[in-house]
């Protein structure tokens, strides 16, 4: 099944027609919000189905999670294992109201992380902001993990991973989505046996508030540190909060309590640095943090420098160490 079968993108009309009405809200490039609720999102990024070069050595094929809700995932498995392997359940970024588990950027990533990690990867391609806001990201989520185990004894791809060693990752809003899934399983863990949530990993995870930080007014006014602005970081929370809500709303906060072990990858430069550093303080226990000297946020996908691909690279080995030599709590 491929992507062009699951994913819609509408396209910004070039003429502005503007036949619903004005733009009430946008994100420059990306997305415009119209009066009578229309919405459009530009075609940033290419989305590409699940075929991958044969000497990746990784298998990948998309599958319906729920067809009424329209979720779906990919899968990256790699082809040459002799040993069951971990799960790392993946939600891609783009402020909860863009992105794609078909985007190219994240194919390409994920892919590699499949590979390097020697893990099965499941891309969730989650219902997005605004038509559908803040908790439908959570709850997609949290239904992923029951849908696994509702078809661990009758799938073929669940027999090659092992359910016991789940991870859920995510970048930018989808490492939100990763960390507060992770938080409302935790009170579940009992009904979600035999599967185990061991751990998540957050990179350059979206949390906010309204009060700003110092990384936020640094990068305010300087685009080229960053590919997030402060006005666009804000633009995405207006869009994805429940009506009214403002950026105090638990949704926008880390957990009060870290429930599982946690890797969080900070970009130096990133407009989120403070906050991602400011929920590591005091829960070392719990939470490795590795800062990312000289690059910005999402760098592991958009970036194309040599210094980006380096970084990328070092991200990648401290994941797969995280994975493998992990200490459940």
């Amino acid at each position: 099944m491929g992507a062009t079968t699951l994913t819609h993108v509408m396209t910004i009309d070039p003429y502005n027609t503007n036949i619903h009405g004005p733009v009430v809200d946008e994100v420059e490039g990306l997305i415009k919000v119209y009066k009578d609720g229309h919405v459009e999102r530009s075609q940033l990024v290419p989305c590409v189905g699940p075929s991958l070069p044969l000497e990746l050595g990784v298998a990948c094929s998309d599958i319906y999670i729920d067809k009424l809700t329209n979720v779906w995932a990919r899968l990256y498995v790699p082809v040459d294992t002799n040993s069951k392997l971990p799960l790392l359940v993946y939600f891609h970024g783009g402020g909860f109201c863009v992105g794609s588990a078909s985007w190219s950027c994240y194919h390409e990533f994920l892919a590699r992380l499949s590979a390097s990690s020697r893990c099965m990867v499941m891309s969730v391609n989650y219902r997005l902001a605004p038509e559908n806001p803040l908790p439908a990201a959570y709850e997609d989520g949290v239904n992923v993990i029951y849908w696994l185990k509702k078809r661990r004894s009758n799938s073929l791809w669940a027999k090659l991973c092992d359910l016991s060693r789940i991870f859920l990752v995510g970048d930018s809003a989808g490492g939100n989505i990763a960390h507060h899934v992770a938080a409302r399983l935790a009170t579940e863990a009992d009904d979600l046996k035999p599967l185990r949530i061991v751990g998540t990993i957050l990179i350059q995870p979206f949390f906010g508030g309204e009060a700003r930080t110092e990384s936020e007014r640094g990068v305010e006014n300087n685009t080229k540190s960053s590919i997030l602005t402060l006005a666009a970081s804000d633009a995405w929370w207006r869009l994805a909060l429940p009506r009214g809500e403002n950026r105090e709303h638990p949704y926008c906060k880390p957990a009060k309590k870290m429930v599982v072990r946690t890797l969080v990858c900070v970009a130096e430069m990133d407009v989120l640095m403070d906050r991602e550093m400011e929920m590591c303080d005091g829960n070392e226990e719990v939470i490795k943090r590795v800062v990312y000297k000289g690059v910005g946020h999402a760098f592991h996908i958009l970036g194309k420098s040599q210094l980006a691909q380096t970084t990328t690279d070092e991200m990648l080995c401290h994941i797969d160490s995280f994975i493998h030599h992990y200490d459940p709590l």
